[in-house]
C-alpha cells in the first residue's frame, strides 16, 4: 500500500483515483501530478515501484494538501467571522452561505429537526 501525504491510498484502484483520496487533489490535479512524476495514470497504485512513488511525493511537495490546506480554509472561515461579513455570520449561525432557500431544506447545515410546540388555546 502506497503511503503518500500521511493517507494510505488504496491499492485496486488506478493511480488517478488513488491520488483524489489525499484531501485536495481532485482528478485533474492527480492526471496532472501523474503526467509530472511520469507515471501513466492507468496503473495501478499496486504496481506502483519505489521510483514511482518518490515522484510522486517529489510532486506533490509543490501543492497546498492534507493538513496545510485544511488549517488554511479554516484560517479563511475564522477571519469571515471575525470581520462580520454575511458569509461569517452564516456559518457562526451554522446556515447555508450561498443564497439557498432555509425554509424547507438545509437539514444538512441546519442539523436534526426541532419541533416547536403550538400555542394552546384558552379554554372559557
Amino acid at each position: 500500500m502506497a503511503r503518500i501525504a500521511g493517507v494510505d491510498l488504496p491499492k485496486n484502484k488506478r493511480g488517478v483515483i488513488g491520488l483524489t483520496y489525499i484531501y485536495g487533489v481532485g482528478r485533474s490535479r492527480a492526471k496532472e501530478i501523474l503526467a509530472k512524476a511520469g507515471v501513466d495514470e492507468d496503473k495501478k497504485v499496486k504496481d506502483w515501484n519505489d521510483s514511482d512513488v518518490a515522484g510522486i511525493r517529489k510532486t506533490i511537495a509543490d501543492y497546498r494538501i492534507e493538513g496545510e490546506l485544511r488549517s488554511e480554509t479554516q484560517l479563511n472561515i475564522k477571519r469571515l467571522m471575525d470581520i462580520g461579513s454575511y458569509r461569517g455570520i452564516r456559518h457562526r449561525a451554522g446556515l447555508p452561505l450561498r443564497g439557498q432557500r432555509t425554509k424547507n431544506n438545509s437539514r444538512t447545515r441546519k442539523g436534526k429537526r426541532k419541533t416547536v410546540a403550538n400555542k394552546k388555546k384558552a379554554t372559557k
